[in-house]
């Protein structure tokens, strides 16, 4: 097993006391498998996996265990591990796209500048190299003109490009885990879609495994193998999607799939009345 997390959880020291953000979550994850972690906002998902990236805020409180798999043989343990530990882990083989590629991308910074610091601290490529390597995942990004549109800002590109510019440099790496949190919330529909197919795409070329965190019910049944319904920090149901989406145990997890419109939900229609 590439991932497998135990009893983890997640308390936050506030001034109106501890909050249990998560509680006991225990999933394991496969290479190049599909983990869909979905509920409504608050529910845990993000700080689930932010938790193992070493990426929470000051305040909050981890345990439990989260072992990723060695290059060696011998587990890596993610919770607790040291900054210098981590910081060999993350985008080398544990990358994420960040629901907003705005805030996530440097502003002041080119986008070469971005991408080569990622190739050239974990691939010890020089700059030269990197920077091929660089333009090559722009254009496997579908980014037109990449050579030229590398040297841009992040604030010359338009959200769905950010975003395409997020999924380059995470997987520049060949990571063995992908985390994609709400990684199309901010593109409208037809971006979404396109999105989505090229985190597939370029997943299959790599065999990279996802933890793909959304609210989106419909994202989850064709995107991911496998899912976790979250709710108040808790997984309430677990399983294979098409099993759980079709015949759901917990009643949060029916209330979440009643709540998605149907194009077959019938509706009557107008009544309108002709003269004569």
């Amino acid at each position: 097993m590439l991932l497998d997390v135990a009893d983890l959880n997640v308390v936050f020291d506030t001034p109106d006391g501890q909050i249990d953000a998560v509680r006991g979550i225990d999933f394991s994850l496969a290479a190049g498998q599909a983990l869909g972690i979905v509920g409504e906002s608050g529910s845990g998902k993000s700080q689930s996996v932010l938790a193992l990236m070493g990426l929470l805020a000051s305040n909050a409180h981890v345990s439990g265990s989260a072992r990723l798999a060695g290059e060696r043989g011998q587990p890596l343990e993610l919770l607790g591990a040291a900054p210098r530990v981590l910081n060999r882990v993350r985008g080398a083989r544990i990358a994420m796209i960040f629901q907003d590629p705005m805030t996530a991308l440097n502003p002041h910074l080119r986008i070469v500048t971005q991408m080569t610091e990622v190739l050239t601290r974990h691939r010890g490529l020089g700059r030269s190299a990197a920077r091929r390597e660089a333009v090559a995942m722009l254009e496997a990004v579908r980014i037109p003109d990449a050579a030229r549109r590398i040297r841009y800002y992040p604030h010359q590109f338009s959200g769905g490009m950010r975003q395409r510019v997020m999924i380059a440099m995470s997987l520049a790496c060949e990571p063995d885990i992908l985390v994609a949190d709400e990684p199309t919330t901010a593109l409208d529909v037809t971006v979404q879609a396109d999105i989505l197919e090229l985190i597939d795409a370029m997943r299959a070329r790599t065999n990279t495994a996802l933890i793909l965190i959304t609210h989106d019910l419909g994202v989850v049944a064709g995107h991911t193998e496998q899912v976790l319904v979250m709710r108040a920090g808790q997984v309430v149901e677990r399983g294979n999607v098409d099993e759980v989406f079709a015949a759901p145990a917990h009643d949060y997890t029916r209330a979440l799939l009643a709540a998605v419109p149907r194009l077959e939900t019938p509706h009557a229609r107008p009544r309108i009345d002709q003269a004569g």
